[in-house]
C-alpha cells in the first residue's frame, strides 16, 4: 500500500473554481494567445485579436436601389398619374438595381411608376433628391470600425468584411490543448483489445469538446502508470519547438492528463505535477469527479482528470472551458436553461454537489425531467442526457413533482418535439427511433428502460407519453390489457401494438450446457442472469418457472438483474452466463443460439390525451411505413402483421 495519496483538499465547488481561476490569472497564465492572420473568408468562429475597420465604403459608388431610370428629382416635380411629366430620351438613363449612378442623375424612378411613349418615357410620380439612390458609405464608410477586439466572428461579419475590403485579419491563435491519455490497462481503441484493456477514447470526447470552443487539440499516444514516463511526456507536450513556418511554437497553452488523479497506488499525476510545478488543487466536493487535480505544470495552467469517461467530461468542462476561453479573451457563453418537474426522487450526499444527467420533455403540457443512470463510467447517459441537473451540497436530494433548472445540452427545440417512452425495452424501439427520426429531423424518441410495470407507474405520474409493456396476465392468458386497468384505473389508454415477438432462453454457441427449457436452469452448473423487478420478461420467467414448479431459490443467478435484453445478451456472449431469457433479435445481435419459449404481444401503452399530440402522431406515422416493418422483420424474432392495431382500454 506504500504510495497510495489521500486527497489534498476537497473544496467546494466555487472556492476551488475561483482559486484555480484567480491564481492562473494573477501568474498571466490566462493572457490571450499571440495574434496570427488569417483569410477574412476564413475566419468565422475565430476571434479578433485588434479591431476590425472597413477598408473600402459600402457602397463604394452612387448606386441605383431599385429597377427603373436615373433622372435628376428637379426633371419630375409635380408629376402624378393624372398630370404625368413626359421625358425625352435624353433626360433619363435606364437602370437596373445596383447599377452606377449616371453624371448627373439623383434620384430613381420606379418602373412601376413610369410608361414608355415611343422611347420618352411619362412619369407618375414626382421623386424627390435621392430617391431610391444608395449613397456611397451608405452601409460602411471606410477607415469605420466593423468589428471591435475580442469578437467572436459569426458568418455575417465575415460578409461585412469581405463587402468592406478586409482581405486580412488579425485573430487569437487556437489555444492549443494538449491531451495525455495515461493508465497500464488503456490501449487504443482502433485495435483489438484483449480482457482488461480498456479502449481509449476520453480524448478523442475532449478534443471534439475542446475544438467546440475554438482550441486547438492534440491527442498524444497512451503514456503507461509510470511517473518517469509520465514527466517525459508532459515535457514533450510542453517544450516550445520550431514549426515549419520557422516561428517558435508554444508548446502547449493547457495541458490535460487523462486518469492517474485519484488516490490508487498507480495514481501518479499528482505527484508528477508537485515535481514539475505545483498543485493548487487535488480533490473538489463534486460528483462525479471528486478526484480532478488543477495545477500549474512547467509554467502552463494543468489539469489531472480522473479516468471514469462521465467524470472526465464534466471536470474538463467545468475547468478547462473558462480557461480555454480565457485565452481566447472572450467569455464563456451562458448555456439555455430549462425549468422542468422532478419526475422521480434523487437522493444525494450532503457536501457535494452533485450533477446529474438527465432526460427532458413536454407531457401533457408541462415540463418533465427524469434522471438517468448515475455511474461515473457510464458514457452513453452523456449520449441520451438532454441538460444537466445540479444537486447542490447543501441538499440531500431532491422530490418528485419539485420544480427544478437544468442546463441544457441539447436544443430546446428538439427537447419541445421529443416522445416520452418509459418502460419495457426492445431493440424495436432503436429502430423506431431511427426511422422517427430520419422522417422528421427535427423530432427524436427518448426511452428509459424501467421494465413494463415501471412503465405503467410512469404513464400514471405523468412522466411520459407512452411506455412499452408485455404483460401477461397469468389468469386470463391476455397481455396488458389486466395490468393498465390495475395500475391505471380511471384513465382511458390505447394500446399500439409494436410488434409480436418470440421470447427464449439465450444460450451460448454451441449450447455447451444443453439447455433446452426453462426447467434447465435448476441445474447447479447452469449460471443464469435475470430481467429487473417489473419487467415483462421477469414476470413470464416466474410464470414458467411455476408452471414448471420452480422455485426463485433453485436458481443460480435468479437475483442477478440487468435492465435490457441486449444486457442480457451481453452477460451470456461474454461467459458471465449461461443463459438468460430475452428476445430472438438479442441473441441473434450476439451471435447466441435461441432456444424458443413464448410468443408475446409488445405494446406502447398510450394515454387517450396524448394520442392527438403531434409527437404522438409522428410515432405512430412510422409505424404504418413498409420500410420500418422490414428493418424490424430483418431483425429475427418479430411478426409485424399486428403492427399499428390499437386496443381502447376504457376506465
Amino acid at each position: 500500500m506504500t504510495g497510495r495519496r489521500v486527497y489534498l483538499t476537497d473544496l467546494p465547488l466555487e472556492e476551488a473554481l475561483s482559486h484555480w481561476i484567480t491564481t492562473l490569472r494573477s501568474r498571466g497564465l490566462l493572457a490571450p494567445t499571440p495574434a496570427e492572420s488569417v483569410g477574412a473568408a476564413e475566419a468565422c468562429g475565430r476571434v479578433t485579436a485588434e479591431a476590425i475597420c472597413a477598408v473600402r465604403s459600402v457602397p463604394h459608388y452612387n448606386a441605383a436601389g431599385m429597377d427603373g431610370i436615373a433622372v435628376r428629382a428637379e426633371d419630375t416635380f409635380g408629376a402624378s398619374e393624372t398630370t404625368p411629366i413626359l421625358l425625352p430620351p435624353d433626360r433619363f438613363v435606364t437602370v437596373n438595381t445596383g447599377d452606377a449612378m449616371p453624371e448627373g442623375a439623383d434620384a430613381v424612378v420606379m418602373v412601376e411608376e413610369i410608361r414608355d411613349v415611343g422611347g420618352s418615357v411619362e412619369i407618375l410620380a414626382s421623386a424627390v433628391p435621392w430617391q431610391h439612390v444608395r449613397s456611397v458609405g451608405e452601409d460602411v464608410i471606410a477607415t469605420e470600425l466593423l468589428l471591435p477586439s475580442s469578437h467572436l466572428i459569426r458568418s455575417v461579419d465575415v460578409g461585412a468584411m469581405v463587402a468592406a475590403g478586409v482581405a486580412e485579419v488579425m485573430v487569437r491563435r487556437r489555444p492549443r490543448v494538449a491531451l495525455i491519455p495515461t493508465g497500464d490497462e488503456v490501449a487504443d481503441a482502433t485495435g483489438p483489445l484483449r480482457p482488461g484493456q480498456v479502449p481509449e477514447f476520453n480524448t478523442a470526447m475532449l478534443a471534439a469538446e475542446a475544438t467546440g470552443w475554438g482550441g486547438e487539440a492534440r491527442r498524444h499516444p497512451i503514456v503507461p502508470d509510470d511517473p518517469a514516463a509520465l514527466a517525459a511526456a508532459i515535457d514533450a507536450a510542453t517544450t516550445p519547438a520550431i514549426e515549419a513556418s520557422t516561428a517558435p511554437a508554444t508548446g502547449c497553452d493547457l495541458l490535460v492528463v487523462n486518469a492517474g488523479a485519484s488516490a490508487g497506488e498507480r495514481d501518479h499525476t499528482a505527484l508528477v505535477f508537485e515535481k514539475l510545478g505545483e498543485v493548487l488543487v487535488h480533490g473538489v466536493a463534486i460528483r462525479p469527479g471528486k478526484p480532478v487535480i488543477l495545477g500549474i505544470v512547467r509554467g502552463r495552467p494543468a489539469i489531472g482528470l480522473p479516468g471514469y469517461p462521465v467524470s472526465a467530461v464534466l471536470t474538463f468542462d467545468l475547468f478547462a472551458r473558462p480557461v480555454v476561453y480565457a485565452l481566447l479573451g472572450i467569455v464563456p457563453p451562458e448555456r439555455d436553461r430549462l425549468s422542468a418537474t422532478l419526475a422521480r426522487k434523487v437522493h444525494s450526499t450532503l457536501g457535494v454537489d452533485e450533477f446529474v444527467r438527465v432526460t427532458a420533455g413536454r407531457v401533457g403540457g408541462r415540463m418533465v425531467v427524469a434522471p438517468l443512470g448515475r455511474g461515473a463510467g457510464l458514457v452513453t447517459s452523456l449520449v441520451r442526457a438532454d441538460g444537466m441537473l445540479v444537486i447542490p451540497r447543501t441538499s440531500e436530494g431532491m422530490e418528485a413533482g419539485e420544480e427544478v433548472e437544468i442546463e441544457l445540452r441539447r436544443p430546446r427545440s428538439a427537447i419541445e418535439a421529443a416522445v416520452l417512452v418509459v418502460g419495457s425495452h426492445d431493440v424495436a424501439l432503436d429502430v423506431l427511433a431511427d426511422f422517427l427520426h430520419r422522417a422528421d429531423p427535427g423530432a427524436s424518441l427518448t426511452s428509459a428502460h424501467v421494465g413494463s410495470l415501471g412503465g405503467l407507474l410512469a404513464l400514471g405520474r405523468g412522466e411520459a407519453h407512452m411506455a412499452g409493456v408485455h404483460l401477461l396476465d397469468e389468469a386470463t392468458g391476455e397481455y396488458n390489457v389486466p395490468y393498465v386497468r390495475q395500475y391505471l384505473p380511471g384513465r382511458a389508454v390505447v394500446l399500439v401494438t409494436l410488434a409480436h415477438r418470440e421470447q427464449g432462453l439465450m444460450v451460448q454457441p454451441g449450447n455447451p450446457k444443453r439447455i433446452r427449457s426453462i426447467a434447465d436452469l435448476a441445474r447447479s452448473e447452469v449460471r443464469f442472469v435475470n430481467r429487473q423487478r417489473g419487467a415483462g420478461t421477469r414476470l413470464l420467467l416466474d410464470y414458467e418457472m411455476r408452471r414448471c414448479g420452480l422455485a426463485p431459490n433453485q436458481i443460480h443467478g435468479y437475483d442477478r438483474e440487468v435492465y435490457t435484453h441486449m444486457a442480457t445478451a451481453s452477460a451470456v456472449a461474454s461467459g458471465a452466463a449461461d443463459a438468460g431469457l430475452g428476445i430472438l433479435a438479442a441473441a441473434r445481435a450476439m451471435g447466441l443460439e435461441f432456444v424458443p419459449v413464448a410468443r408475446e404481444r409488445f405494446d406502447l401503452a398510450i394515454p387517450v390525451e396524448h394520442m392527438a399530440s403531434l409527437p404522438v402522431r409522428r410515432v405512430l406515422d412510422v409505424l404504418d411505413h413498409g420500410e420500418f416493418k422490414a428493418a424490424v422483420a430483418a431483425l429475427g424474432g418479430y411478426d409485424l402483421s399486428a403492427t399499428g392495431t390499437r386496443i381502447q382500454v376504457q376506465p
